[in-house]
C-alpha cells in the first residue's frame, strides 16, 4: 500500500526494503518526487525556467553548447543522434552488446535515408592503431554490458587520426565520467548517472545536425521544436538533483570503492578500464537480502556485473553498506 505521506524517511524506508545494484534507475531520491507538479511544456514561464535550468546544467555536465529533450530512453535518444548527425563514412567502436546495437542502428539508418555511405567496425582495443578516413567515429563511452571503460582519450586520438567527428553513446558515462567534450555530440537518458527519474533522452551537441530527415519521430526539430509533448516531470526530477548532483555523485564512488575492496581478489579489469558505474567480476554473486534485484546483463562475458546506484540517496553519507548484502556464489 503506498504511504498517504511522503516524507525523505518514507523514501528512505523504500530503498532500504529494495537494494539494487541495477544500471539505472538510482535509488529514489526524495527530491526527485518532491520537485513534481503540475506542469506543461508551452505557455507555463514557471515550468519553462525550470527547463531551461535543467538543460543547460546537462550541457554543463556533457561540455556541450546546446541540449535536446525527448520522450524516451537512451536508445530512443541514439536513434534520433544517428539520424540528425551522422553521415558520409562512419567507424563504429565495437566494445560489447551496446557498441553492436550501434552498428545496427546506423546500418539501418543508413539502408533508409542514405546520409550515411559506409559503416566499418574497429575492436576497442585496436583503436590506438586503427587509421583511415572517417567522417564520423561512433562509440560507447561505458559499456555495461562489459563493464569496461573504453578510453576517451582513446576516442579522441582515433577521431582525430582519421579525420573524424566524435559521437559517444553516453547512456551510462554522463555524469560520472569526465571529458565528455572531447564528442562533438552526446547521447544519453534521465536515468542513469543524472540520477533523475526515468523518461527522458538527451542529445547534447557543439555541432549542428547535418541531415534532413524526413519522418517527424526521428527529426531533432521535432523535439528542439517541441513539436510533441516532452519528458515534463522527469525534467522536474532533475532539477534539484543536478543542483546538488556532486554529492550524489560522491555515492557511486564510494560504492565503487568499498565494491572493489570487498571483491579484489576477482575483479576482471585493470583500474583504467574500469567505469564507475559498474564492476565486472570473474564469479557469479548473490545477495543475503531477498528482495535485492540483481543486475543480469544482455549479453557479457563476465561471471557478474554489479552496478553502484543503489546509495546515491544518500549522497556523500554513503558509506557502501549495501556491499555487505552481497557475496559469491558458491
Amino acid at each position: 500500500m503506498t504511504d498517504p505521506t511522503l516524507t525523505p524517511d518514507t523514501v528512505a524506508r523504500w530503498n532500504a526494503n529494495k537494494p539494487i545494484f541495477t544500471a539505472g534507475p538510482a535509488s529514489l531520491i526524495y527530491d526527485n518526487i518532491a520537485a513534481l507538479r503540475a506542469c506543461f511544456g508551452r505557455g507555463d514561464a514557471e515550468f519553462l525556467a525550470s527547463y531551461d535550468n535543467v538543460l543547460g546544467m546537462i550541457s554543463a555536465l556533457a561540455e556541450q553548447d546546446r541540449t535536446v529533450a525527448m520522450q524516451g530512453s537512451g536508445t530512443s535518444a541514439i536513434e534520433v543522434m544517428i539520424a540528425n548527425f551522422l553521415y558520409g563514412r562512419v567507424l563504429v567502436v565495437d566494445s560489447g552488446y551496446y557498441a553492436k546495437r550501434l552498428i545496427a542502428i546506423a546500418r539501418t539508418r543508413m539502408a533508409r535515408d542514405g546520409y550515411i555511405d559506409s559503416v566499418d567496425v574497429v575492436d576497442w582495443g585496436q583503436i590506438d592503431s586503427a587509421g583511415g578516413a572517417y567522417d564520423w567515429v561512433l562509440a560507447v563511452y561505458t559499456e555495461t554490458s562489459e563493464a569496461t571503460l573504453v578510453p576517451i582519450a582513446g576516442l579522441a586520438g582515433l577521431a582525430k587520426r582519421t579525420g573524424a567527428k566524435l559521437a559517444l553513446d553516453a547512456t551510462a558515462s554522463i555524469g560520472l565520467e569526465p571529458d565528455h567534450g572531447a564528442a562533438q555530440v552526446c547521447a544519453f537518458s534521465s536515468c542513469k548517472g543524472l540520477f533523475g527519474l526515468t523518461g527522458a533522452g538527451f542529445i547534447s551537441h557543439s555541432v549542428a545536425p547535418a541531415n534532413d530527415v524526413p519522418d517527424m519521430i526521428a527529426a531533432l526539430s521535432t523535439y528542439a521544436d517541441k513539436k510533441t509533448t516532452g519528458p515534463y516531470h522527469a525534467i522536474l526530477s532533475l532539477e534539484p538533483i543536478l543542483a546538488t548532483h556532486a554529492d550524489h555523485r560522491e555515492a557511486v564512488v564510494t560504492n565503487k570503492r568499498v565494491f572493489c575492496q570487498r571483491f579484489a581478489d576477482h575483479l576482471m579489469y585493470p583500474s583504467a578500464q574500469q567505469p564507475l558505474l559498474c564492476t565486472a567480476l570473474d564469479v557469479p554473486i548473490r545477495a543475503t537480502d531477498p528482495n535485492a534485484v540483481l543486475y543480469a546483463p544482455r549479453d557479457t562475458r563476465a561471471a557478474s556485473v554489479t552496478c553502484h546506484l543503489g546509495e546515491v540517496h544518500l549522497g556523500r553519507d554513503a558509506r557502501g553498506a549495501l556491499v555487505d548484502l552481497l557475496e559469491v556464489a558458491g
